[in-house]
């Protein structure tokens, strides 16, 4: 599972939310492709945005899945409960996350109920012994 955050560059609003579709999509240049849904706060905020940064969590990070997966940024603000920082371009970089991409925008495209968001990598970091949360670790959400 992921977490995709971002900022409106315009009015400075944070989003956040979990996601289960991503993919790299390119090797040589390096694409990535993460899709949000049209009902979340976040893709409001991401219709904006310049850049989406993409955090891979691990199985410790349920509450941070938790936090991401069943609040909406329309009420309360994700943020104030989570440790952060800016990274590129002011994109809010989850400092509990061990691994991260974040990408500019190069494209939006229409997957029905979702939108693709195509990005070019300009920060990637971190590593993780870990093994990655997945979506049926998480069957209350």
């Amino acid at each position: 599972m992921f977490v995709v955050t971002t900022i409106d560059p315009g009015t400075g609003t944070r989003a956040g939310c979990l996601v289960g579709f991503a993919t790299q999509t390119g090797i040589d240049p390096f694409r990535f492709l993460v899709c949000l849904s049209r009902v979340n706060h976040t893709y409001r905020t991401a219709e904006a945005a310049t850049h989406l940064a993409v955090h891979v969590l691990d199985e410790s990070q349920r509450d941070l899945a938790a936090l991401f997966g069943s609040q909406t940024g329309d009420e309360i603000d994700k943020f104030t409960r989570c440790a952060w920082r800016p990274g590129p371009e002011g994109v809010p970089l989850l400092t509990d996350a061990p691994r991260h991409l974040v990408g500019r925008i190069l494209a939006r495209t229409d997957l029905g109920d979702h939108t693709g968001y195509l990005l070019a990598p300009v920060d990637v970091a971190g590593t993780s012994e870990a093994a990655p949360l997945t979506f049926r670790a998480l069957p209350d959400l």
